[in-house]
Formats: structure tokens, C-alpha cells, sequence
């Protein structure tokens, strides 16, 4: 085989290669997960033992996630039939047009104490007032910068949030208010950036999103593009600081491509369990 036979045998292997990423990506992109985590704390009271929360984040409704599949998503967290729903933030891909339909597929989640939901950077791009408008239309709990206690038998927690890192304000101390040390308290905020500034033996469990878990990523141990100022250090996963445990979901939709690469959209069901203290 001559020099440019070898040239064009490279050219055609590396096409199918490319090819082979580009069409396994976008079929992963749609291939949602169920990621169960169990959460261990002395701090749950004993009514919330076994309680099962399901998280979810970065829907990004638009071009690439259509409300027919955001539907399905629905359902299936329905099936899981939640105690608790919580929301991370981004739930539509830029655009105000996105807002009303993404909401009223929500509007159909069932869970027992409610859903509580905090805004992204792209809901403050496409329209903060509208957003925290259908979210009360559908009967789901605002926490940018808010907080409310879940009731259950003579027991509660406290679910609370900030406003986004990059576009909103953050006011820890309305979720603070109130707390004891000995109290379980979850704490939403869509970029896990924050957690640089909010590590407190008040907060057992913060959630998060923004990151995709780097979407595209080198075989699910590192991503080249990461909307983060700490490198992979929030990318993706449980982080275990002490007292307080932090989740970073790799979320359900995309932005840019509609690509994923060894880092599945997620559905986080996050079971309590009270250990003993």
C-alpha cells in the first residue's frame, strides 16, 4: 500500500469513527438513567426514614428536548412515585417561548410534599418573572432565596434555596433562620459553584446542576468544557464534605449539541437514612 492509499484508508477510518461518536452521542443524550443515592444522616427525623426524593435538573426545553419527550420524563417520575420533587434550575434552552410549555408538563408531577424548585442562569436569560409566574400557576414552591418546612407526623425538614450564582442573589441566611445543628436541611442551588461559599454544619444536603457533568466527556473521567471556575472538581456526582453532602447531577438536557459522551442524562432518587448519631 503506497503513501496515499494509506492517507485515504486513514481519512475513511477516522469518517467512520466520527460518524460512530457523533450518532452513539445523540442516542445518548436521549438514553435517560434512574441514579439511586442513598443520603445517611443522624439529623433525619425518624418520619422521613426511607423517604425518597427525586431530583432533577437542566431540562432545557427547546430545539433539542421537545415537550412530547419532556412528557415521558414525567411519567417516569411519576412511576417512581415520589414523597418529595425537587428542581434545579434551566428548564428551558434560552428562549421565553419555552416557558408556559415546560411548566405545563411540571404541572403534571405528583409527589406527597410537594415539589420545590430553584431558577437557573437560563430561566434569568429567557425570563425570571415568567418562570416564577407558572411555577406558582403550578403549584410548584419558589426557593431562590426561600425556604419552607416539610411536615410529616410530629417531624420536618427544611427544604430551601439561592438565587442563581451568576444571575440572581444569594440569601443563605432565609434557610439558615431558624435551623438547628440538629435539624436535616436541604439547600438547592443551581450552580455548585457556590458550595465554595456555603460549606455549614446547618446544611446536610445541597443539590445541583449547571454542569451537564461536562456532557461530552473522556469516558466519564474528565470533560474538556466545564461551565465551572474549579476545574472537575463539581462536575458530576456525590461529594462528601463532612457534615454536609453535596449532589451535582449530570441533568436531562443538553445545550450547544444535542450530545452526550459517557455522561447519561440522570433522574436522582435520593432515599434518607437515618443513621444512628
Amino acid at each position: 500500500m503506497n503513501i496515499i492509499n494509506r492517507q485515504k484508508h486513514l481519512i475513511t477510518v477516522c469518517i467512520i469513527l466520527f460518524g460512530l461518536f457523533l450518532t452513539y452521542s445523540y442516542f445518548e443524550s436521549r438514553w435517560v438513567k434512574i441514579t439511586e443515592v442513598e443520603i445517611k444522616s443522624a439529623d433525619i427525623p425518624d418520619s422521613f426514614n426511607g423517604t425518597k426524593i427525586v431530583f432533577i435538573s437542566d431540562i432545557h426545553l427547546g430545539p433539542f428536548l421537545s415537550a412530547n419527550r419532556l412528557s415521558r420524563i414525567v411519567n417516569q417520575i411519576n412511576g417512581i412515585n415520589p414523597d418529595i420533587i425537587l428542581l434545579g434550575g434551566d428548564y428551558v434552552f434560552y428562549y421565553t417561548r419555552y416557558i408556559e410549555p415546560v411548566f405545563h408538563e411540571f404541572g403534571k408531577l405528583r409527589s406527597v410534599y410537594g415539589i420545590y424548585a430553584v431558577l437557573g442562569n437560563h430561566d434569568f436569560y429567557a425570563g425570571a418573572d415568567l418562570t416564577k409566574k407558572m411555577m406558582a400557576k403550578n403549584g410548584i414552591n419558589s426557593c431562590d432565596n426561600q425556604s419552607y418546612w416539610v411536615k410529616k407526623g410530629n417531624d420536618s425538614i427544611k427544604i430551601g434555596g439561592v438565587g442563581d450564582l451568576w444571575e440572581g442573589t444569594q440569601i443563605p441566611e432565609n434557610t439558615f433562620r431558624g435551623l438547628k445543628k440538629s435539624d436535616f436541611a436541604i439547600l438547592l442551588t443551581h450552580n455548585p459553584d457556590y458550595l465554595e461559599n456555603i460549606y455549614t454544619d446547618l446544611i446536610d444536603l445541597t443539590l445541583s446542576g449547571h454542569t451537564h457533568g461536562g456532557q461530552v466527556t473522556l469516558f466519564g473521567w474528565w470533560a474538556p468544557i466545564l461551565p465551572s471556575e474549579f476545574g472537575q472538581k463539581y462536575r458530576y456526582g456525590l461529594i462528601d464534605s463532612g457534615k454536609m453532602k453535596s449532589y451535582i447531577t449530570s441533568g436531562i438536557g443538553t445545550v450547544t449539541v444535542p450530545l452526550r459522551f459517557f455522561c447519561r442524562p440522570e433522574i436522582v432518587v435520593l432515599r434518607l437514612k437515618k443513621t444512628k448519631g
